[in-house]
């Protein structure tokens, strides 16, 4: 059953796209996920306006407010996140870390599911996402143009697929 649900699901993507390709001008207002390396010591000693999953403020609401979704999150597979806020170098952003065991266990359908809701989330507080395993590599990245209304937004996801066609999808 599961993977009927793959076959259809990777067939109705496929046909979604070749009917929907977006305009070239589109996709070029769409910016390219953060090169800036991700920064793991800011775990244990986050400097400035950083906030990480370690940092509850008791007075406020902290921004990005991505407690809740960890604590939802399936099996566990967010495990910490470095936000860092806009500066006038760069756009906010959130650094997820997952659970490396738990991701890949999921086919491309879930992960997708699950970028896109924390990216859903991420937005709604103007920062886009990258998520990254403890070994530093890049897994996926939800990026948005805030300058745009409506927004316009892109997913990518860098998997290994059961079919072999490796990052492609």
């Amino acid at each position: 059953m599961r993977q009927l649900a793959l076959i259809l699901g990777t067939c109705l993507t496929t046909i979604s796209c070749l009917i929907t390709q977006p305009l070239l001008a589109e996709s070029l207002s769409i910016p390219s996920p953060s090169d800036a390396p991700l920064e793991l010591d800011l775990l244990t000693n986050p400097k400035g306006s950083i906030i990480t999953a370690n940092i509850i403020d008791q007075g406020k609401l902290s921004v990005p407010s991505l407690w809740w979704i960890k604590e939802i999150s399936e099996h566990k597979l967010l495990d910490n996140w470095i936000a860092y806020p806009f500066t006038n170098q760069q756009t906010a952003r959130v650094d997820v870390i997952v659970n490396q065991q738990i991701w890949s266990l999921l086919d491309y359908l879930e992960r997708y599911d699950f970028v896109n809701n924390l990216g859903d989330i991420a937005r709604n507080y103007g920062y886009n996402i990258r998520v990254f395993n403890y070994q530093k590599e890049s897994l996926a990245s939800y990026t948005c143009n805030f300058e745009k209304n409506p927004l316009l937004c892109k997913i990518k996801i860098n998997s290994q697929n059961n079919f072999g066609l490796g990052n492609s999808l």
